[in-house]
């Protein structure tokens, strides 16, 4: 395990950005393109709409639920282990899915194994950037996630051509065994102990409940380390609690509401562009064509997004970088219900994936803007475990809807607005945040509100009791001029 000051911001951190790059095609772009196999499903069993949608939603629920468990696996026991065993159950659910003699066959092994699979993988290969990255965090994570636009575009047309070949149950054999490169992905995480992991220190290493001998070492480490077996009880308890401490904090609470609308309202796109562009009229070929250019657009919004939040002038725009993506996104499903030809469908793939891919870059950003790096992989776990009943509910429900009005009007307007109002909720909380802020300045000059204030060499730091740990101010001042006020 390297040990470090700081996140390296380059050297092997590149080659965790490409096994993270790798792991996003092997999961999320994998995910994508089952809804390539949805007409064929649809056709083989006989099934409506919503019972053959259970099929992508059980995949991203099951993706999404169980991220916690791979953020566990990866902080108690190791990242590379995490992703190999992931690789192996995901490899297996979809060599299984060929096999498939029904919905529900499909239900456990594509929906629910490949998912678990997947969910041991994709946390913990994106908090492992967080942690190699600072300065250029958002250029590493718009490369890594990029993996997904472009995973899209290669594997959409080519899933198709599979499928004409070999049928659908070829098609999902040899996805099997593309999915099994996740063993080499996991093998290229290395694990890295920062400074910052073992800066709040726990406080019952001065208490006596840690051996003399052992403290020294276990300052050394990170909070939740593999060697978590040799401590005592107590300290697994602190070590738990310090895990998801973070729940607790506001602004992780309005970012985890937003999360389950904005969840709902991307899912069901994905299942169902190209049934819809199918009934409009347009050719299979052109359909996959659709979801190509969609992540084609998604990598240039991953990069681009991604290199332009890290700019000075931007970086601390991040926040209201990310709900214009995410309220953009809601505004292209809104137009979509009359877009009803392929070369009127074609600007739309490029406008939601180009945004889809800015917020997607942006989520690990905000996520660790909020909680910190150390504490990355289990608010990461948690972030991701929040899309899981968005994305097992809407699908479904998109394709209800479908099959009570007979268009699909009503299923892409309830996904817009649902977008809409995560974005719109974000934009009020930190309106709010803003107010608050400004009233508790306000009250401080009036009534000369006690500050606390600590002086190191030129520095002195000013916090006000008041205000929680994001609006702590840093004031850079003379230690001379600050002496004589």
């Amino acid at each position: 395990r390297a040990r470090h000051t700081g996140p390296p911001d380059g050297g092997w951190g590149w080659m965790i950005v490409a096994g993270c790059f790798l792991v996003t095609i092997c999961t999320r772009a994998v995910t994508r393109c089952i809804s390539i196999f949805f007409v064929e499903f649809q056709a083989y069993f006989g099934q409506d709409y919503a019972r053959t949608a259970w099929i992508h939603s059980i995949v991203d629920c099951a993706t999404m639920l169980c991220a916690p468990l791979g953020s566990l696996i990866s902080n108690h026991v190791s990242c590379q282990v995490g992703i190999m065993l992931g690789g192996l159950l995901a490899s297996t659910g979809l060599i299984l899915s060929s096999f498939a003699t029904s919905l529900e066959h499909l239900y456990l092994s594509l929906g629910v194994l490949t998912g678990l699979g997947f969910a041991l993988c994709y946390s913990p290969a994106i908090a492992m950037v967080g942690k190699y990255f600072n300065k250029r965090k958002a250029l590493a994570y718009g490369i890594a996630m990029s993996g997904s636009g472009i995973g899209t575009f290669i594997l959409a047309p080519v899933v198709q051509l599979l499928i004409e070949q070999f049928s659908w149950r070829g098609a999902l054999l040899i996805l099997g065994g593309f999915v099994l490169n996740l063993c080499v992905c996991g093998a290229l995480m290395r694990p890295i102990s920062l400074k910052e992991d073992c800066k709040t220190a726990p406080e019952f290493l001065e208490q006596d409940i840690v051996p003399e001998t052992e403290k020294q070492d276990l300052k050394q480490m990170s909070i939740c380390s593999p060697l978590i077996k040799l401590w005592p009880h107590e300290c697994l308890c602190y070590c738990s609690w310090k895990e998801y401490d973070f729940l607790l904090m506001p602004g992780f609470m309005v970012l985890a509401v937003s999360v389950l609308f904005m969840a709902y309202g991307c899912s069901p796109l994905f299942v169902y562009l190209v049934p819809y562009a199918l009934s409009v009229g347009v050719s299979h070929h052109q359909a996959a064509f659709l979801m190509s250019i969609l992540g084609v657009i998604d990598i240039i919004g991953n990069i681009t997004f991604g290199w332009l939040t890290d700019r000075r002038c931007l970086k601390k725009h991040r926040y209201f970088c990310y709900l214009f993506a995410v309220g953009m996104d809601g505004l292209c499903c809104l137009f979509l219900p009359v877009l009803q030809s392929f070369p009127l469908l074609v600007p739309f793939s490029f406008t939601f994936g180009y945004f889809d891919g800015a917020y997607v870059t942006l989520i690990p950003v905000m996520t660790a803007d909020v909680v910190g790096t150390s504490l990355l992989s289990s608010a990461l776990g948690v972030v991701y475990f929040l899309h899981a009943i968005p994305y097992l509910v809407s699908p479904p429900v998109a394709g209800w809807l479908v099959d009570t009005t007979g268009s699909y009007t009503a299923s892409f307007l309830l996904c817009g607005f649902s977008m809409i109002f995560s974005s719109a909720l974000l934009c009020f909380a930190r309106l709010a945040k803003k107010i608050k802020r400004t009233h508790l300045q306000s009250l401080t000059g009036d009534t000369g509100m006690k500050q606390h204030i600590w002086t190191n060499g030129a520095m002195a730091y000013s916090v006000t009791a008041e205000l929680d740990q994001k609006d702590v101010e840093f004031l850079a001042v003379d230690t001379n001029s600050f002496s004589n006020r």
